[in-house]
């Protein structure tokens, strides 16, 4: 069967972001050479989507990740921001594959923070010796939602800039509560020990806030969460080593014990959208300093000072991340292209991309492990899907849009609640799911996997899951035929309220010593 909708050209464009392959599958994780080395500034996951959150039907809600795999015992540094980074999100929202919206983000360690005891100073505690440098970064007197001493606090601002993200105007984002421009990023969960109620702990740093030219308030959160992103990892890089059609919840997630840091804003949709256009595209950026010179003798801080640190950083900003819809760098670009896609921006992508996404090279590699034949080229509904928008959904409705990659959504399609949501999508008939957006909850693997065998367009001689559009309303054909990589998401395993992505797994489980 075929299926006579605009919509079979979204979910056709999800196949070449999720096919099997032997390039990394971990959405954005270490997915091109420069990046590898530089986790601070690895964005590994971007989501959007109508809060779903009770009476919170009129926001959008925009999550970027950073920083992957993390191990939660990674002390005694953790995983704190790059204070010589730029952190941003970008929205266009007049279809011009330009950004008319960007919220910047700025980080600052600060060192020995003493407590009104003044218990610390500089860092330092009275051994017998006069004061020695504390080595750790919480250092005691932790309990309920406190963690007591800090050693290292991370401030932010944010800063939301209309226009040109470099030359536009620039405003700050502030506190609904006092005007300051100044947020918190709490502490990573160390453990139960040093924070022994750390949901309770991070939910005080989840502000309400003015944002330029919003007439409404806003929520923002940057922090420590549990990974979100579901996928049976080590299998797939085993040469596919699973069975692609057995039970979806038959294998582990094996980046299920990992967390990320969540820069997340709850907007208001009429804040981020303009005129009678629902449709906004959105991605999210890292860039660093262009000249880096290392310091033969980096000097730590000093009286709350940072330092002279390890180098000193200068120079026009350089984006070296750039992350939209998912899985698009690690098994779409071509490997020695991969660092250009994150230093480009969409408005530049087909002239430089454009021949990965009409010609792509993994159905190729497909027919080669499966023996599935690759569908014909060009790939003409894969430029619509990626680059350009669908008619009817997620192309911007407006004159003339411009193509370039990004995750869009169409907010003018209602949210559906987590308990009613489906994992699969559009596959299951859930239009407000993956591709339209994504939440944390899509099974993106899944939905791309399962496309990526032919299930829209009716080729497929596996008879796969998938939505009807054709008849007087949608229908879900060939229920539970869904190629898959064993790992499917819980519903349990997500908040449903913001920021959505769930408490990160602690470093350790309280007092083991009184345990054992």
């Amino acid at each position: 069967m075929k299926l006579s909708s605009p919509l079979q050209v979204l979910v056709l464009g999800a196949l070449s972001a999720g096919i099997i392959a032997s390039s990394a599958m971990a959405s954005s994780h270490r997915e091109a050479p420069y990046i590898a080395g530089s986790p601070k500034v690895d964005g590994t996951d971007f989501y959007m989507f109508r809060s779903y959150e009770g009476n919170r039907g009129d926001y959008v809600t925009l999550i970027a990740n950073y920083q992957p795999l993390q191990d939660p015992y990674g002390g005694p540094n953790y995983f704190t921001m790059d204070p010589n980074a730029l952190y941003e999100i970008h929205i266009d929202n007049n279809g011009d594959a330009v950004e008319d919206l960007t919220f910047q983000f700025r980080f600052s360690n600060k060192y020995a923070q003493a407590n009104a005891s003044g218990l610390i100073t500089n860092g330092a505690v009275e051994t017998g010796n006069g004061l020695v440098q504390v080595p750790l970064a919480a250092v005691g007197g932790g309990s309920g939602t406190s963690p007591g001493l800090l050693n290292v606090v991370e401030d932010y601002t944010v800063t939301v800039v209309t226009g040109d993200r470099r030359t536009g105007t620039k405003a700050s984002v502030t506190k609904q509560s006092d005007g300051s421009t100044s947020f918190t990023k709490p502490v990573d969960n160390m453990g139960e020990k040093t924070i022994p109620d750390y949901a309770g702990y991070a939910q005080q740093f989840v502000y309400d806030v003015n944002v330029p030219g919003c007439a409404t308030s806003a929520k923002l959160f940057v922090g420590q969460r549990r990974e979100g992103f579901v996928v049976n990892l080590g299998e797939v890089f085993d040469q596919v080593n699973l069975n692609p059609l057995g039970a979806r919840n038959s294998r582990q997630n094996t980046i299920g014990d990992k967390n990320v840091t969540s820069l997340a804003l709850e907007l208001p949709i009429s804040c981020v959208t303009a005129g009678s256009n629902p449709v906004i595209g959105a991605w999210t950026t890292a860039s660093k300093p262009q000249v880096r010179v290392l310091n033969p003798e980096p000097a730590g801080p000093t009286d709350g000072d940072n330092g002279k640190g390890s180098s000193v950083e200068g120079g026009a900003w350089t984006q070296v991340s750039r992350l939209g819809s998912p899985l698009v760098n690690e098994v779409v670009i071509g490997i020695t292209d991969k660092d250009k896609f994150n230093a480009s921006e969409p408005s530049n992508d087909v002239g430089s991309f454009g021949s990965y996404v009409l010609y792509p090279t993994l159905p190729v590699l497909v027919q080669v492990l499966f023996d599935v034949p690759a569908p014909a080229t060009p790939r003409n509904d894969l430029l619509a899907a990626f680059v350009t928008g669908v008619d009817g959904l997620t192309k911007p409705q407006v004159d003339s849009p411009a193509p370039g990659e990004m995750l869009r959504l169409n907010t003018a399609i209602a949210a559906v609640s987590i308990e009613s949501q489906k994992n699969l999508g559009f596959l299951d008939c859930d239009l407000a799911g993956f591709p339209n957006g994504r939440r944390p909850y899509d099974d993106v693997v899944d939905i791309a996997l399962t496309v990526a065998e032919g299930a829209i367009d009716g080729t497929n001689a596996l008879n796969l899951q998938t939505c009807d559009l054709s008849g007087a309303s949608p229908t879900v054909v060939n229920e539970g035929a869904v190629v898959n990589d064993g790992a499917m998401p819980s519903q349990a395993d997500y908040l449903t309220v913001f920021p959505y992505l769930n408490t990160p797994v602690p470093g350790s489980p309280g007092d083991t010593l009184a345990n054992n």
